[in-house]
Parts: structure tokens; C-alpha cells; sequence
């Protein structure tokens, strides 16, 4: 599915309190896997979607900071402890999925957005402030 932006989400505003045209629709919750990721590219941005375990859609930078290459989204989807996290498939460091925060690394991280779902279908809002 290719990226639109949206002016009014068909239910309410997602409740993150962006304004409604900040958030683009990405794809179908069923399009992401369980416990796995897919990429999109959202205006000129790599993001990586993830749905964990429980259902939950998490958005990431998918350019792993430590090989410049595009792939988080195929990392291992998984938690340490509470955290949910991916693990990048080259050199496999883990990322927060909730804030994008390296936990291998200090100091380290990549974008994290804010996501909602509505009617099933994935948007995204604008990037989060970086954590390190």
C-alpha cells in the first residue's frame, strides 16, 4: 500500500495528541506480521513497522545506525524483560521499539514515531524526540 497522507481519521483522532494531518496511513494491521516487521517509506523516511506479541504496532527508523543499511524491520522481534524490542539482523544489537533507544549501546538510537490504528489500518505521526 502506498503511503497517504490523511486529513481525518474515519474514527476520531487518534489519541496521541497530534493534530489529524500529521498522520499518514502506512498499510493494514494484517500486514504487518506477529511478532515481525515490514518497511515502508513515509515522505523521505525509512520506517520499520513491528507488531509484537500482543498485538501492540510499534515504528522505528529501519536504517540500523551501525551497518547504514535499511533493515531493522527484518530483525527478531522479541522483549528483554518488559522492553519490547528488535533485534537488528546484521550485527544484532536490540532497539527499544517504544523509543528506538539502543540498548547495546549508550548514547545510541534511531527515530521512533508515534503510530495508532485505526480501523485496522496503520498511521503514522510525526517523529518522536530522539531518547539516548
Amino acid at each position: 500500500m502506498t503511503p497517504r497522507a490523511v486529513t481525518q481519521p474515519s474514527v476520531g483522532q487518534p489519541a496521541v495528541g497530534q493534530p489529524a494531518e500529521t498522520w499518514t496511513v502506512v498499510c493494514r494491521v494484517a500486514d504487518i506480521p506477529l511478532e515481525g516487521g515490514v518497511a515502508a517509506l513515509v515522505g523521505t523516511e525509512p520506517v520499520a513497522l513491528f507488531r509484537t506479541h500482543d498485538g501492540a504496532v510499534h515504528a522505528i527508523g529501519n536504517l540500523d545506525p551501525f551497518s547504514d543499511a535499511s533493515v531493522l524491520s527484518r530483525g527478531i522481534v522479541g522483549s528483554r524483560g518488559e522492553l519490547p524490542v528488535v533485534s537488528s539482523p546484521m550485527y544484532k544489537q536490540a532497539f527499544d521499539l517504544r523509543t528506538g533507544r539502543c540498548l547495546d549501546a549508550d548514547g545510541v538510537s534511531v527515530p521512533s514515531y508515534d503510530v495508532a490504528v485505526v480501523e485496522g489500518e496503520v498511521l503514522i505521526g510525526e517523529r518522536r524526540a530522539v531518547e539516548s
